[in-house]
C-alpha cells in the first residue's frame, strides 16, 4: 500500500496565439485530471501559446500574454492540490527559451527549459529559440511582477532539474529531446528518477506514429520508469496537424493511450501506476553500475505526494494493466487526419460557410470529396456522442440562430449544407467523367453544379486571334506543342477563376451568408514532377491532399467504397488518369502517365530518394541501377532519372505559389518551409555528363561479356 498513484497527461487542440481558448482548454483538461483522481497533470510543448505561433515567438507581446495566461491558470480554483506540467516560451536574460513550468498550489517549482530543439522538416525552432544547452546546469530566473504578486516568490529555479517529492522524483523532457541519440530520460532513469514526462508539438506524417511509440516504450524498456507523453491535436493555423496519441508507459509497456485523430478539444488520459513497479524493475547490477558513475540531477524539493500514504491509500485502486497499442493503417490516417484538419480550419475560418470543389470525375478530386464526406461522418458522430463544442460549430457554419437546435443526423445532410461540387466541363470532357462527378456528389449530399464553359474558352481564345491575327491549334489538330500547351492552360486557369467565382456567390445564391473557401485536389507526387497549370485549380485556399501519394491516394478509395458504403468510388479507380485537356479522338485519349514519362510509383520512388534519402540526379541513378537493373535496362534508368530531374527542376517554380496542403508524406516538395530549394536550375549537366559515362562504361562492358 501507498506506492500507487493516478497520473494524467492529454491531447489539447490549441490554436496559435489563442491565448485566452488556450488557457480554458488546459484548465479544462485540469479539471478532467482532477476528477479521475490524478496527482500530475502533463500538458503539451508550447500550450499557452500554441506551437505553431512561429514568427510570433520573436515579439514580446507573445511572452507578456503567455505570463498573463500562466496567472489565469494557477490562480484558478480548479488548478489547486495538483501538480501542473504546463507549457509555454520565457525570455530569460534576453534569450528565448521553449519552457516546461512545474507549479504546485500557486508556487513554481522549476522552469525547465528545452535542451536540444527541432529544426528540420517543418520545425524551425533554432529560428525563434535557443537550447539550454548546459545539461544538469541550474541558475535562478526572476519572476515577472504579475507572477510574484500571486506566487509570493522572487525568484525560481530555471534549468535542467528535477522535482523531488516526498515519495519519488519527477523530471521533463521536451519532444525532440525523446529522438536525440543521447536522450534526457537515459541519465534521468540512472539518477533515479522514477517519472519522467514528454510534452510535444509532433506532427502527424503517414506511418510515423510507429516511429514515436518505438521511441517512447524503448525509453523505459532498458531503464524502466514510467513516461507520459503530452501532444497537441488538431490544426492550430497552418499545414500541419498535430496528432495527438497521448501515452503513459511504464517499463517498456503501454498502459493508457489517446486518440490520434479527434474532433474533441480537450483529452485527458489517466492510469494507475505502481512506484514500486519501477524499483523493483531497476534490480540489475550493471545498471547500478552505470548509476554511481552518473553525474546527478539537481534536486527541485517539493512538499507534496504524488501517492497516498499507506493510512490514506485506496484500497480499490489497482494498476492499469498493459494494453495493446492501436495503431491506424494508412488508408484509416487519410481518411482521418486531412477530415479532422479540414474541420478545424472550417470551424476557425470567420466569415465562411462551408468548401467549394471543382469536382472533375478523376481520382483526385474524388479523394478530396471523400475526405469532406468523412469529415461529415465525424462531425456527426461527435453530434450524436452529444459533443457540445462540435454542435456549437456545426450550427454556426450552416448559418443556425443562436437559439437554434438542429443537429445534423447524418452526414449527406451536412454536407447539403456546407460543402458545393461543381463539374467544369468544356468540349474534351468526356460523359463518363461528367456522370461520375455527379453520381458522387449525389451519393454524398453535396450541392452541385453543372456546367460548360466552352464559350469562356472561346472568348478567351477568340481575344487572343483577334490581337494578333494568330489561330491556336491543338496537336491533334496539326498545332504545334506550344500551341496545344497553351490552349490546355486556358483551361485549366479559367476553371480557378471559376471556381472563386462560384465560391463567392453559390451562398449567396442560396440565401447564404458568408463565402466558400475552395479546396485543390493536386497530389505530392503531381506537384513534385510540376504536371499542374500553374493558377489552375491547383490554386486554391487549402489541399487536403497535397501531402499525399497517388498511390496512397488510390488505396485510401479501395478502402472508403467499402467503409463509407460509397460504391461509385470503384469506378474512379478503374478510370485511366486524364486531364481531360486535349480532344478525344477514335486514336487518342489524353493520359496523366504518358504525359509525364512516369508511373505514380516510380514518382514516388523519386520523391523519396531526393527528400529522404538526400541523392542527387548521380546518386539516385546509382541506387536506382541496383533496385531497377533487373527490369530495366541501365539506358532507362538513366533516361527516367534525367527526366526527372529535368521536370523537377523546370517546375519547381510552381511550388513557390502551391497552395497550402495538409502534411502527410515526408517527401513533399511544400517549399513554404519544409523543402527549401531554389526556384531557378541549371542545366545538371555535370552529374548527367557522368550518367551518360556510366551508361557507356556498363554498355561497353556488356558487350565485351
Amino acid at each position: 500500500m501507498g506506492h500507487l498513484a493516478v497520473l494524467a497527461t492529454c491531447s489539447l487542440n490549441q490554436w496559435a496565439l489563442d491565448f485566452e481558448g488556450n488557457a480554458e482548454r488546459i484548465i479544462e483538461s485540469v479539471r478532467i485530471a482532477k476528477e479521475a483522481g490524478a496527482s500530475l497533470r502533463v500538458g503539451p510543448e508550447l500550450e499557452i501559446t500554441g506551437y505553431g505561433c512561429l514568427d510570433h515567438f520573436l515579439e514580446g507581446d507573445t511572452y507578456l500574454h503567455s505570463w498573463e495566461m500562466l496567472a489565469k491558470i494557477i490562480t484558478h480554483e480548479d488548478c489547486q492540490d495538483i501538480l501542473l506540467d504546463i507549457g509555454m516560451p520565457i525570455g530569460h536574460k534576453n534569450v528565448r527559451y521553449n519552457c516546461r513550468v512545474i507549479v504546485h498550489n500557486k508556487k513554481i517549482l522549476l522552469i525547465r527549459p528545452k535542451i536540444y530543439l527541432a529544426n528540420d522538416g517543418n520545425y524551425r525552432e533554432m529560428r525563434y529559440f535557443t537550447g539550454w544547452g548546459r545539461t544538469k546546469y541550474v541558475e535562478e530566473y526572476y519572476l515577472p511582477r504579475i507572477i510574484m504578486n500571486i506566487t509570493g516568490q522572487r525568484k525560481v529555479p530555471f534549468g535542467d532539474a528535477a522535482i523531488s517529492t516526498l515519495d519519488t522524483c519527477i523530471a521533463p523532457e521536451t519532444c525532440e529531446e525523446l529522438f536525440t541519440p543521447n536522450s534526457p530520460h537515459i541519465g534521468m532513469s540512472l539518477d533515479g528518477i522514477e517519472i519522467m514526462t514528454n510534452s510535444s508539438g509532433s506532427h502527424h506524417e503517414l506511418r510515423k506514429l510507429q516511429t514515436r511509440i518505438e521511441l517512447m516504450t524503448e525509453a523505459t524498456k532498458k531503464c524502466g520508469g514510467i513516461y507520459l507523453y503530452a501532444n497537441q491535436q488538431g490544426c492550430d493555423g497552418d499545414r500541419l496537424y498535430y496528432d495527438g496519441s497521448a501515452m503513459i508507459g511504464i517499463n517498456g509497456k503501454i498502459v493508457a493511450q489517446g486518440t490520434q485523430f479527434s474532433l474533441k478539444d480537450v483529452e485527458v488520459i489517466t492510469a494507475t501506476v505502481d512506484l514500486e513497479e519501477v524499483r523493483s524493475f531497476r534490480f540489475a547490477p550493471s545498471r547500478g553500475v552505470q548509476a554511481v558513475q552518473n553525474t546527478p540531477y539537481r534536486r527541485v524539493e517539493a512538499d507534496i505526494s504524488i501517492s497516498a500514504p499507506g493510512d490514506k491509500a485506496d484500497i480499490s485502486l489497482k494498476p492499469t494493466p498493459a494494453i495493446d497499442v492501436r495503431f491506424h493503417s494508412p488508408e484509416e490516417e487519410i481518411a482521418l487526419g486531412p477530415a479532422c484538419w479540414l474541420w478545424d480550419y472550417l470551424r476557425r475560418c470567420g466569415g465562411v460557410s462551408g468548401y467549394f470543389l471543382p469536382l472533375s470525375g478523376g481520382i483526385d478530386s474524388c479523394a478530396t470529396a471523400t475526405i469532406v464526406h468523412s469529415m461529415c461522418r465525424l462531425v456527426v458522430e461527435a453530434c450524436s456522442n452529444g459533443e457540445e463544442q462540435v454542435i456549437k460549430d456545426a450550427r454556426r457554419v450552416c448559418g443556425e440562430p443562436e437559439e437554434s437546435t438542429w443537429v445534423p443526423r447524418a452526414p449527406q445532410e451536412l454536407a447539403g449544407r456546407i460543402f458545393h461540387t461543381c463539374f467544369m466541363g468544356t468540349e474534351n470532357s468526356s460523359a463518363d467523367t461528367r456522370a461520375r462527378a455527379k453520381d458522387l456528389a449525389d451519393s454524398i449530399g453535396a450541392y452541385h453544379i453543372d456546367l460548360n464553359m466552352d464559350s469562356l474558352v472561346k472568348a478567351v481564345t477568340d481575344l487572343f486571334s483577334f490581337v494578333t491575327g494568330k489561330k491556336p491549334q491543338f496537336r491533334v489538330r496539326g498545332g504545334t506543342k506550344t500551341e496545344n500547351l497553351a490552349l490546355q492552360n486556358i483551361q485549366a486557369r479559367l476553371r480557378m477563376v471559376l471556381a472563386y467565382l462560384f465560391a463567392h456567390l453559390l451562398p449567396w445564391c442560396r440565401g447564404k451568408q458568408g463565402g466558400l473557401l475552395v479546396l485543390g485536389s493536386a497530389n505530392v507526387d503531381e506537384c513534385l514532377r510540376g504536371y499542374l497549370t500553374k493558377y489552375d485549380c491547383s490554386s486554391a485556399d487549402i489541399n487536403p491532399i497535397g501531402g499525399i501519394s497517388k498511390t496512397d491516394l488510390k488505396r485510401f478509395i479501395s478502402y472508403a467504397t467499402t467503409k463509407f458504403n460509397l460504391p461509385i468510388l470503384h469506378s474512379f479507380l478503374t478510370a485511366v488518369p486524364t486531364a481531360e485537356l486535349e480532344p478525344i479522338t477514335s486514336t487518342y485519349v489524353q493520359s496523366d502517365e504518358a504525359d509525364m514519362g512516369f508511373t505514380y510509383d516510380e514518382l514516388s520512388v523519386f520523391g523519396r530518394l531526393r527528400k529522404n534519402h538526400k541523392l542527387g540526379p548521380w546518386s539516385a541513378f546509382n541506387k536506382l541501377l541496383h533496385e531497377w537493373g533487373d527490369r530495366m535496362s541501365p539506358r532507362a534508368i538513366a533516361t527516367k532519372t534525367r527526366n526527372f530531374f529535368y521536370y523537377y527542376a523546370i517546375n519547381r517554380h510552381k511550388m513557390t505559389v502551391l497552395t497550402p496542403a495538409y502534411h502527410a508524406e515526408q517527401y513533399s516538395p511544400d517549399d513554404n518551409r519544409f523543402d527549401l530549394r531554389p526556384f531557378l536550375y541549371p542545366a545538371f549537366s555535370w552529374p548527367f555528363g557522368k550518367i551518360e559515362e556510366a551508361v557507356a562504361a556498363i554498355n561497353a562492358r556488356e558487350k565485351v561479356d
